[in-house]
């Protein structure tokens, strides 16, 4: 518990003060039989990451869109020395404009960060994000669900790239990479792409002198192997995922000889000091938190989310199309106990691959799209969706007028966008269709704390919960190393049952 402290086993039992050898036959002092050195929960991970971004502890609450991950989580985890991002995906860039006011009010020195996700289908609204960024000044990003590289986010990586005094390379905007795949790591992990760069320098976006810096840096420092997590997933295991990424990190970092060597954080998963202590035996540089999250009191989503979350089993998840790519086929996880929403979702893309328009729709099909799904006519829908889109993105609209399948997709995919607002704002009317983004974690963490103070929804604030997950970890990795030793630990002894902030910051304390 005493995390400052080494742990000394003898044949007496534990003790901390005194003279121990480790020469069984001496007699100089009481020999040893196990020690655990002492373990700051500062060094459960990089402390070259914690630098960089001004943190005290290596953990991240990753973004979750629509502004799920809200200013107020930021803020929490930002004045206790944890890296927040808020999730600006999905939102209104005057919200997100607001947001970034109240986030540099609140730590006016950081850390914080905001999301950018992936847009293919939209790339005016990720360039229209960029350009606000760079507008605010916001020197950090969390990429997200990125397949390949787009001019956006090199734009915002290479934007005020030089050479300082002693001639080393700066680079003042720096991104997070939160990625499943082998092939979009490497984009990260690679300097930008030589095709782009040329584009930029053609645009007059950058000069050719950073064009020549940029080919020595990496497009993040900072990587997140994402494994089976909630919302955009590849449902990777952790296990293979993570060592994979590692050595891709290695054999560029030796092929391009950067000056500093990229960081590979974990993610997906994390949500029990046994899962937060695994990452850290595997060698994360930082631990980065979700679904957990959202089921905190901070979160952007509604009470009745946060309690259907709060009996979620690792069995009740599913994976659903995705709005923002479901022409595509990607697919999101999302919480499938209490709602219908995966099924359906599943269904709409089911009619989508076999029809090519909302007219070819057979008439008891359309007649359940309009009664169940959508509660209206589908040319009313289409209405709608067609003033949307008229603000949002003109383009879109013409392709549609002339495509009748994209029309389709565009109507299609109006459900799936409005189902996480009605899971947000907690509408009962609509609970049946609720989108809530949610990993197996969320089943592994209700049941650690079942029968604690954690159990109640309301009890859930995001310091407390990320706080516990690092701090059983420690003891958890402490408790191993003497079992490696031979020591023979009973259940008491390891103390991983969850702990007020007060409780843990009187342990840290010591």
């Amino acid at each position: 518990m005493r995390l400052a402290t080494p742990v000394c086993m003898t044949n007496e039992g534990v003790t901390t003060q005194g003279t121990v050898c480790f020469d069984p036959q001496s007699t100089q002092g009481t020999p040893l039989t196990g020690l655990a050195l002492p373990l700051p929960l500062e060094r459960c991970g990089d402390a070259v990451f914690c630098a960089a971004h001004g943190l005290r502890y290596p953990m991240v609450g990753g973004s979750m869109a629509k502004g799920i991950s809200s200013a107020a989580m930021v803020i929490e985890l930002g004045q206790h020395g944890m890296l927040g991002f808020f999730g600006s995906a999905g939102l209104p860039l005057e919200t997100v404009d607001a947001t970034i006011t109240q986030l540099q009010q609140a730590l006016p020195e950081g850390p914080f960060g905001v999301n950018l996700i992936h847009s293919p289908n939209e790339p005016d609204l990720e360039n229209a994000l960029v350009d606000l960024y760079l507008k605010r000044n916001v020197h950090l990003i969390e990429a997200s669900a990125f397949l390949s590289l787009s001019p956006a986010v090199v734009r915002y990586r290479l934007h005020g790239i030089h050479r300082d005094g002693q001639g080393n390379i700066v680079t003042p905007n720096r991104i997070i990479a939160k990625v499943s795949r082998e092939e979009v790591a490497r984009h990260f992990l690679s300097p930008p792409p030589q095709k782009i760069l040329d584009e930029l320098v053609a645009q007059h976006v950058i000069t050719a002198e950073q064009a020549a810096l940029a080919r020595q840096i990496p497009m993040a420092e900072d990587v997140t192997a994402e494994a089976d997590s909630g919302g955009h997933t590849d449902n990777r295991p952790a296990l293979s995922l993570f060592p994979t990424i590692c050595a891709l990190r290695d054999t560029l970092h030796q092929e391009f000889g950067y000056a500093t060597k990229p960081r590979v954080g974990l993610g997906g998963g994390i949500a029990t000091p046994t899962s937060a202590a695994a990452a850290i035996a595997m060698g994360a540089a930082y631990l980065v938190t979700g679904t957990v999250n959202q089921a905190c009191c901070e979160s952007g989503t509604s009470d009745i989310v946060r309690q259907m979350l709060a009996e979620a089993r690792q069995a009740d998840i599913a994976m659903a199309p995705a709005a923002d790519m479901f022409e595509m086929g990607v697919d999101v996880q999302v919480l499938k106990r209490g709602t219908m929403f995966s099924m359906r979702a599943a269904k709409l893309y089911e009619l989508y691959k076999r029809y090519a328009s909302l007219d070819q729709l057979p008439v008891d099909e359309r007649d359940k799209l309009e009664k169940t799904f959508f509660r209206a006519s589908l040319n009313d829908v289409w209405n709608s969706t067609r003033e949307f889109f008229l603000k949002r993105d003109p383009r879109q609209v013409q392709r549609a007028e002339q495509d009748p399948k994209h029309l389709m997709a565009l109507v299609f995919r109006s459900y799936l966008g409005q189902a996480t607002h009605w899971a947000n704002d907690g509408d009962t009317s609509r609970r049946m269709d609720f989108q809530i983004w949610c990993g197996p974690s969320m089943g592994a963490f209700n049941e650690w704390v079942r029968g604690s103070f954690l159990e109640q929804p309301h009890q859930r604030r995001v310091v407390c919960v990320n706080l516990n997950i690092l701090f059983g970890a420690a003891v958890l990795t402490r408790a191993n190393t003497l079992r490696r030793q031979g020591v023979v630990l009973n259940e008491a002894d390891v103390l991983t049952t969850p702990l007020t902030t007060e409780q843990i910051k009187e342990c840290l304390r010591d």
